[in-house]
Parts: C-alpha cells; structure tokens; sequence
C-alpha cells in the first residue's frame, strides 16, 4: 500500500472564535427593557444593564413622570433592576435615548 493521508474529521465548532477570551465578546454593555404580564391585563416594565454609576433612584424619580408606579429590586443574579407598573417600553427607551444624547453631549463639551 501506498502512503495515504488520512484525514479524519473533527468537530467543527462554530462558537470557537465567540468563545475565546481576547475575541472581545461580551464586552458590550446592553440595557435591556422588557415586559412581564401578570394577570389579565395587568404587566410591568423591566429595566435592567444600566451603568452601575448611575443613580436608579434618580431614574426612576424622573420615569414616573409616565404616570407610573415603580420600584427598584436588587436581584442576586442580575444586580438592581428598576420595575415599572404597566407597558411603559416605549416610553422608557425613549426618555434613555434623550438622557444617553445628553450624557455624550456633555462629555464631548467638557473634555
């Protein structure tokens, strides 16, 4: 017999480069908004993966002006999460668009 190069297939990992730990995954920060329904029509509004320098009460002081009650919770898993009585995504993502405008505007000025 002749000499053959035998390749024998591996296991192709397709989340090898998301993986490995200088590929730079997961270093962007999101804020996440999300609804939970309760009973009927009953729901609220989650906010949680705000900069850690931020004042939650201070936000939350500022989102009740949806006409809204709200609470933050510290949950062990996922840090403080600010909640919001009814569906208040809208409103909420837009009002930390304008705020996050506002924050790199400054910073932009004062640097």
């Amino acid at each position: 017999m002749s000499d053959l190069d035998i390749q024998i297939p591996t296991a192709f990992d397709p989340f090898a480069d998301a993986n490995a730990e200088d590929s730079g995954a997961g270093t962007k920060e999101y804020v996440h908004i999300r609804i939970q329904q309760r009973n009927g029509r009953k729901s609220l509004t989650t906010v949680q993966g705000l900069k850690k320098e931020f004042s939650y009460n201070k936000i939350l002081k500022d989102l009740k002006e949806f006409c809204c009650n709200g609470t933050v919770v510290q949950d062990p898993e996922l840090g403080q999460v600010i909640q919001l009585q009814g569906d208040q995504r809208k409103n909420v993502s837009t009002f930390l668009v304008q705020v996050i405008v506002i924050i790199i505007w400054f910073s932009y000025i004062y640097s």
